[in-house]
């Protein structure tokens, strides 16, 4: 690489760094912590997800659900959750009379309401927002995407900039001489730890591109499946008017039928419609298969609780797969704790290279203004 080439390439490097620099710190401190969140929550509320005793039979959902609509005064029911675990509690998500949603812990074994939270409110909740749109809507999703956009140019361009010359000075770009000046330390640690990182925040970085931009997710799509066109979960319901009589057992028939279409060991989660046109949609993630989030679907019919239609994982396309993969790849949860404690790490990496960088800036500042 020439001298001129290099310079310009530092030159970007260090623009898009300044210009997007405390996004990244955010969206990367805030995505370290999200990596363990089932397992935050589990330690810091352990009553709201497991259960203290475990009996043979579970209580029928629309039990729990009946008493969530006369005493929480639910006026519709958003999700439902529940767990092959036997330990684990159930639970939904809802909008109470107040329009304001709220998630309720059940136990399965009894029907009891052990304890509720206001979405919003939750701690990981503000996490997450954070994390997705700096808590400012669709203006702050559009900013952390192309702060996302930027990183890759600068897991890219940083790159190159630390490929040494000459094969015999590789030995001292892979190591941090802590005992070095300050200087050479916070250098080492950019740009050492950076390359250690790099293909790990790369893989978390393009992702995350998924949520950000629909042309990024089509793109997945394109060349997966050959369209562009990403396949819709929503299903029209196929009946048009409520039936006078009611099913009194209505979730938990959707239940019971998703676990006898599909047998093997699964999380369902229920979701009810966001309009008066489409219709329930029901995923079982296989929990035999080493990959998470292999789900299979279900579509059950909003008024009868009839199941009309089923969609196996196998048959999904390979778009579809890819899709499904990109979560646990951009939450580190593809190998469980080994790369959930990658992920962990490399965020709180991403999260220093501002600090490093600037410092660094600073330091070449300050010698240049010297002469």
């Amino acid at each position: 690489m020439s001298k001129r080439v290099k310079k310009i390439i530092s030159q970007i490097h260090l623009w898009l760094g300044l210009a997007s620099g405390l996004i990244v710190f955010i969206v990367a401190l805030t995505g370290s912590i999200l990596v363990f969140e089932e397992e935050i929550e589990e330690i810091l509320h352990p009553e709201f997800y497991t259960v203290t005793s475990i009996a043979k039979e579970k209580k029928a959902i629309d039990y729990s659900i009946e008493i969530l609509e006369k005493k929480y005064s639910i006026k519709t029911i958003n999700r439902i959750y529940t767990y092959n675990d036997p330990k684990r509690t159930s639970l939904v998500m809802a909008k109470d009379s107040n329009d304001e949603t709220q998630i309720f812990a059940i136990n399965p074994y009894t029907g009891k309401i052990i304890d509720k939270v206001t979405m919003k409110s939750r701690f990981f909740s503000i996490v997450n927002n954070l994390h997705r749109n700096l808590l400012m809507g669709e203006t702050g999703k559009l900013i952390t995407g192309y702060s996302c956009l930027i990183f890759v140019v600068l897991l890219i361009s940083g790159l190159f900039l630390w490929w040494p010359k000459k094969i015999k000075t590789l030995k001292q770009r892979l190591i941090i001489k802590w005992k070095a000046s300050f200087k050479r330390v916070n250098w080492d640690f950019h740009s050492t730890l950076g390359f250690y990182s790099f293909l790990f925040l790369l893989i978390i970085s393009l992702t995350g591109l998924t949520w950000s931009f629909k042309w990024f997710e089509n793109t997945i799509y394109y060349f997966s499946d050959g369209t562009s066109k990403k396949t819709s979960v929503t299903v029209e319901n196929p009946t048009k008017t409520e039936p006078k009589l009611k099913n009194t057992v209505f979730y938990q028939t959707i239940l019971d039928v998703t676990n006898r279409v599909y047998p093997f060991k699964g999380d369902i989660q229920i979701r009810m419609p966001k309009d008066t046109i489409n219709s329930i949609f029901v995923t079982k993630e296989n929990l035999e298969k080493n990959i998470p989030n292999q789900s299979s679907i279900a579509y059950f019919d909003k008024y009868t609780a009839e199941i009309f239609q089923i969609k196996p994982y196998e048959s999904f396309t390979l778009g579809d797969k890819i899709r499904r993969i990109i979560f646990p790849l951009h939450t580190g949860s593809i190998l469980v704790y080994p790369t959930k404690i990658i992920a962990f790490l490399v965020c709180l990496i991403a999260a220093t290279a501002p600090i490093t960088g600037f410092l660094i800036w600073i330091g070449r500042k300050k010698k240049k203004n010297h002469f």
